[in-house]
C-alpha cells in the first residue's frame, strides 16, 4: 500500500466530512418529545425500568426519540463516514464484485471444493486459521472449469503495483456464527482476485474503526477482542483483522493516524459548531469579523481557505470587475447538501495562481 503521510489537503478532507456528519445530525436532532413517532411497544417495555431510568431520564418520549437519533449516528458513521475516511487516507475505495454489477469474478471448481475442505477443516476444529497455508491450498491449484464466484465487496479497495488489498469494514462485532460466512467470502475473494490479478500479492481483511473493550480511546487487543467472540478465533487468524489505531496506521502508513482523526473531530464538534458554521458559510462575514473567521478557519484546518483570504485583496479588486468572479467569490462555502463547495474554491485558488 502506498505509504501517505496525512498531508494538509486530507486533513481538510477529513474535516469535510466531520462537518458534514455533524450537520446532518444536528438538522434531525429532537429538540422535543412533541413530534415523536408512536412507540407505544417500547413505551410499554420501559415501564419495568421506570425506577432505574428515573435517576437519569424524566421524559420517556423524549428518551425514546433521543435512542432513535442515536441509533442514526451509528448507521452513519458505520455506513458512510468510516467508510469515506479511510478512502481519503488510502485513496482506497468502495469496489463490489457480484452479478448485479456485472461485475461477478471466477474461480475454479477445485478451489471452490478447496475452500469448502478448508471451512470444513476449521469449523470441526481439525485446523486453525493460517493465512499462509490456506493461501497455498486456494492459489496451488491446477486449472479445472470455472465458475462464479460468491458475490463479495470490499469497503476499501486499492490496488498498488505488486498488490491487491480489499477491506470490509464493520463498525460492531459480528454475531456469533457469522464468521463461517466472513471467512468463505475472504476465501472466494482472494481466489478470485488472484485469478484476476495472478502476478499480484492479494490481501483480504476485516476491519473494526475501533476496540470497543479498550481503556483508551485509539488502544486495542486484539486477543481480548476475539475471545469475545468464540467464532472468531475459530476462523480467523490474527493478521486478518485490523482493530482500532493498528487499522488508520495501517491504512494511512503514518502513526498515530486515528489519534490525528479524533484531534480533527474534537476541534469542529463543539457547543458552537451551528453558529460556526453559519458564520463562515457566509463568504462576506469575513470582512465583518476577519479575526473571527480566519479563527474557525484554522481551528477546522480549512488552509486552502485561509490561502484564498491572504490574497483577498487581489481578489476582491479583480471580482469588481470580473461578475463571474464577483459572484463565485460570494458563494456560500458549503453546497445545499453541506458539502464543501470544491468548484469555488478551486476557482479561486485559480486566480491566486495566475498572480
Amino acid at each position: 500500500m502506498k505509504v501517505l503521510d496525512m498531508e494538509q489537503i486530507e486533513i481538510e478532507r477529513i474535516a469535510h466530512e466531520v462537518i458534514r456528519t455533524l450537520k446532518k445530525r444536528f438538522a434531525n436532532f429532537p429538540d422535543d418529545a412533541s413530534k415523536n413517532r408512536n412507540a407505544p411497544f417500547h413505551e410499554a417495555f420501559l415501564k419495568a425500568f421506570e425506577v432505574q431510568l428515573s435517576q437519569y431520564v424524566t421524559d420517556i418520549p423524549y428518551f425514546i426519540s433521543l435512542s432513535s437519533w442515536l441509533h442514526g449516528l451509528n448507521t452513519t458513521l458505520g455506513q458512510s463516514f468510516f467508510e469515506n475516511i479511510a478512502h481519503i487516507i488510502s485513496n482506497g475505495e468502495k469496489r463490489e464484485f457480484s452479478k448485479k454489477k456485472h461485475t461477478a469474478l471466477k474461480i475454479t471448481t477445485n478451489q471452490q471444493q478447496t475452500i469448502n475442505e478448508i471451512i470444513t477443516d476449521l469449523k470441526n476444529g481439525n485446523e486453525e486459521p493460517d493465512v499462509d497455508r490456506e493461501n497455498g491450498l486456494i492459489h496451488g491449484i491446477g486449472p479445472a472449469e470455472e465458475v462464479e464466484a460468491l458475490d463479495f465487496s470490499a469497503d476499501n479497495f486499492v490496488e498498488d503495483v505488486n498488490c491487491i488489498e480489499a477491506i470490509e469494514m464493520k463498525s460492531v462485532r459480528p454475531n456469533a456464527g457469522e464468521m463461517r460466512g466472513e471467512k468463505q467470502k475472504i476465501l472466494n475473494g482472494k481466489a478470485a482476485l488472484k485469478k484476476l490479478h495472478p502476478n499480484k500479492d492479494v490481501k483480504f481483511f476485516i476491519a473494526f474503526p475501533f476496540d470497543p473493550f479498550s481503556d483508551t480511546p485509539t488502544g486495542f487487543d486484539k486477543e481480548r477482542f476475539k475471545s469475545e467472540n468464540i467464532e472468531m478465533q475459530k476462523y480467523l487468524a490474527n493478521e486478518e483483522i485490523l482493530i482500532g489505531s493498528e487499522f488508520w496506521n495501517y491504512l494511512s502508513g503514518e502513526p498515530d493516524t486515528m489519534g490525528k482523526i479524533l484531534e480533527i473531530i474534537n476541534s469542529i464538534a463543539t457547543m458552537d459548531f451551528i453558529d460556526e458554521f453559519e458564520f463562515i458559510n457566509n463568504a462576506k462575514n469575513f470582512f465583518v469579523d476577519d479575526d473571527k473567521y480566519l479563527g474557525i478557519l484554522n481551528k477546522w484546518r480549512f488552509l486552502r481557505e485561509i490561502q484564498i483570504l491572504n490574497n483577498i485583496v487581489i481578489i476582491n479588486e479583480k471580482a469588481n470587475n470580473d461578475k463571474t468572479l464577483y459572484r463565485i467569490l460570494h458563494k456560500p462555502l458549503f453546497t445545499n447538501d453541506d458539502r464543501y463547495n470544491e468548484s469555488r474554491v478551486n476557482y479561486l485558488l485559480d486566480i491566486v495562481k495566475m498572480e
